[in-house]
């Protein structure tokens, strides 16, 4: 069955990085976009990047320059390198796939979450 499994989170100072990683199984990497989510207390869950089954990605405007979303095939494995992390930051981040190949920041659309992991950004 399909698997993802976030890990890398944690507590980080404003200006900090942290890398985030989705371990993912039950389906071919090289063949599926995969999207990180974030959700903050108090609001909606947020798309924050993707990257489609060739590479493609889409960024939420508000992290474009600060983060990076990569993926190893081989290791059936999607990164979100998070640099410059600001107290806004903060929330609980998610990924999940829709199963489909294009990059699709919508979280209704998508099929399979992992179980979250929380960043939080503070002095």
């Amino acid at each position: 069955q399909v698997q993802l499994v976030e890990s890398g989170g944690g507590m980080v100072q404003p200006g900090g990085s942290l890398r985030l990683s989705c371990a993912t199984s039950g389906f071919t990497l090289s063949y599926t976009a995969v999207a990180w989510f974030r959700q903050a207390p108090g609001k909606e869950r947020e798309g924050v990047s993707c990257i489609s089954s060739d590479g493609i990605t889409n960024y939420l405007d508000s992290v474009k320059g600060r983060f990076t979303i990569s993926k190893d095939n081989g290791k059936n494995t999607v990164y979100l390198q998070m640099n410059s992390l600001q107290p806004e930051d903060t929330a609980v981040y998610y990924c999940a796939t829709h199963g489909s190949s294009w990059c699709d920041l919508s979280p209704g659309v998508m099929n399979y979450w992992g179980k979250g992991i929380r960043v939080t950004v503070s002095s």
